[in-house]
């Protein structure tokens, strides 16, 4: 059964680089008698601007909606929505159906798959509300489809992407200071260069002579006298 699950699973994973969602990128695969008869994956309706590209308000503006909430303005289609929406275009029956997804399905679609008489599901990333009662509420509809919902673990190489989970930054270069601007050039972050200090070798002004530097001229002292020159006794005229 693993092996069929991983093949499933890795087709589920393909439609998902599909996804054009601001946020998670999914995939869905609906399976029955071992042949697939429909897959999806999320974005906004056929012929209305991706959502990568502004379509959807409440994706491009996610900071105004908490998490699980807004759903119902969002113009963004689910992948399982979209499989079983798609089925029934093409006039192909999913009842008795798995559906394979990459994301535990959500409320919506939840809903949507008991209704279209989906007999499990199996998907790779868990997710869960964030509102305890409605978490439970949400797991017993969940234990209503006759095959269970269950986890199937396997490698996911895009995580992060489908996650969307923002990249770390680049980390510096072997014997490089940390950044301090975040000027990013490249591969690395560029550093500054370092403040000169006045009295440093490299600095021109520690090159200039003292009196051009503003430095006072040093004082003679009214007592001293200048020394006589010593010479040597003077020589004999032959």
């Amino acid at each position: 059964m693993s092996k069929t699950h991983s093949y499933y699973m890795g087709i589920a994973i393909a439609v998902r680089k599909n996804a054009n969602c601001l946020g998670r990128k999914v995939g869905a695969v609906l399976v029955k008698e071992n042949r697939i008869v429909a897959t999806g994956y999320n974005g906004t309706p056929e012929g209305v601007p991706n959502c990568v590209d502004g379509g959807c308000v409440r994706c491009r503006k996610r900071d105004h909606y908490r998490s699980s909430a807004g759903y119902d303005v969002c113009i963004c289609v689910h992948a399982e929505q979209n499989a079983v929406i798609t089925a029934a275009r093409f006039g192909i029956s999913v009842e008795g159906a798995t559906a394979y997804t990459t994301m535990r399905p959500c409320f919506d679609c939840t809903k949507t798959l008991l209704q279209a008489k989906i007999r499990g599901i199996v998907y790779l990333h868990n997710w869960t509300h964030p509102d305890p009662d409605l978490a439970d509420q949400y797991e017993l509809l969940q234990a209503r489809f006759p095959e269970k919902v269950q986890q199937f673990e396997m490698p996911d190489p895009d995580f992060e992407w489908a996650n969307a989970i923002p990249a770390p930054p680049p980390s510096p270069l072997p014997g490089r200071k940390p950044s301090r601007t975040g000027i990013r050039t490249g591969l690395h972050t560029a550093l500054p260069p370092e403040p000169e200090s006045p009295e440093s070798p490299e600095s021109p002004e520690s090159l200039k002579p003292a009196q051009a530097r503003g430095r006072p001229k040093r004082r003679q002292s009214r007592t001293s006298r200048p020394q006589p020159r010593k010479t040597g006794p003077a020589r004999k005229q032959p």
